[in-house]
């Protein structure tokens, strides 16, 4: 058995078996660092938090937490939820009815055994510092969804955990709040200091709190770095879909990539002929035409508006055809174009702006 890697505060090299599914992956985390976990629904993100916390058993290989063995099954190591240095917070925050809030945050404190005067003094002042020092006595029922997500967070990290694991923790709450408790969390997470895993749906939550972006489906990673790098660069339809890009796989075929009867052609292309490749398009660099369009664009394809989906003065315009692509064009353009469900169009882009990486 290796020893404790350096600079590292989560070593989870292990698996998880569900049934049918299986969660098998290498995760490395650094300390003080802030990882999002992101997948479709299944893809493991739950399972993994689970296990981290000890609620989901390794069933093979090993998880370290600041370099102490928390599981290891081949060793008949396994550290429990309660001793770990880990605080939840849970989608549904799991706050307890029959407590006050104050009480609820003290929970914890109580649980590792500060006495109760101090333990409530302290939650006390974690619940000032989360804008609910008015509220101690109040129950969680009286409490909004932002207030209960508040309190969540206080009893969280009143324990001080080495490791705080963020399950959806914004998903409960409506648009307007949830742009307001993102920037309350990153506040706070800004002062913890320690080393949070976070599972969420959002890319906006991926792009504006974390430091790492982990994407898992199926219960393997299949892509991990800098948002800015994975959204760059995205390997699977899953994360396309994420950042809103065009997306196809395809083979290198006399200087273009090749995708079903459509073909691709793209600037600089490096790979050799018969190689996968994975070619990414943004949105804003389709241009729409009535008609073929003639001149510099090396890519045309035709289609048929599929429907139209406005985002504010922005407008996506989804086209069915030998090549699936969606555009991003002005609500003037709309009209202009007369864009609606079954008009008939032809989708033109650049050769310059065709992103192509080895599949």
């Amino acid at each position: 058995m290796s020893g404790p890697t350096a600079g590292v505060a989560v070593e989870f090299h292990g698996r998880v078996d569900l049934g049918a599914f299986s969660l098998e992956i290498a995760l490395d985390v650094a300390p003080g660092s802030l990882c999002a976990i992101v997948g479709p629904n299944g893809a493991g993100k739950s399972t993994l938090l689970r296990a981290l916390a000890g609620l989901a058993p390794l069933d093979g290989g090993n998880l370290r937490i600041d370099g102490e063995e928390c599981d290891d099954p081949e060793n008949r190591v396994f550290v429990p939820p309660e001793r770990r240095p880990v605080s939840v917070v849970f989608q549904d925050y799991r706050l307890f009815a029959h407590l006050s809030l104050v009480d609820n945050v003290a929970f914890g404190l109580r649980a590792n055994g500060v006495r109760r005067r101090e333990a409530r003094a302290r939650a006390t002042a974690w619940l000032e510092r989360v804008g609910l020092g008015d509220r101690a006595a109040a129950r969680p029922a009286d409490c909004s969804g932002g207030e209960a997500q508040r309190v969540a967070y206080a009893r969280a990290l009143a324990t001080e955990p080495s490791l705080l694991l963020l399950d959806e923790p914004l998903a409960a709450l409506d648009v307007q709040h949830r742009a307001t408790l993102r920037r309350d969390l990153r506040g706070l997470l800004a002062a913890f200091g320690g080393t949070c895993v976070l599972v969420t749906h959002d890319p906006v939550d991926a792009f504006t709190l974390a430091d790492r972006v982990v994407v898992l489906q199926e219960g393997r990673i299949v892509q991990e770095g800098a948002w800015r790098e994975v959204g760059a660069h995205p390997r699977s339809q899953y994360v396309a879909d994420l950042v809103g890009v065009n997306f196809y796989e395809g083979r290198v075929r006399d200087g273009a990539v090749a995708v079903g009867e459509a073909t691709i052609a793209c600037a600089g292309l490096s790979l050799p002929a018969g190689a996968p490749a994975i070619v990414t398009i943004a949105p804003q660099a389709v241009a729409l035409h009535p008609e073929s369009p003639a001149g510099s664009p090396r890519n045309v394809w035709p289609g048929v508006v599929e429907h139209v989906e406005r985002f504010g003065d922005r407008v996506r315009v989804h086209l069915d055809g030998p090549l699936p692509v969606t555009a991003e064009v002005t609500a003037a353009a709309v009209d202009a174009l007369g864009l609606h469900e079954g008009v008939r169009m032809w989708a033109a882009v650049k050769a310059t702006e065709v992103v192509v990486a080895p599949a």
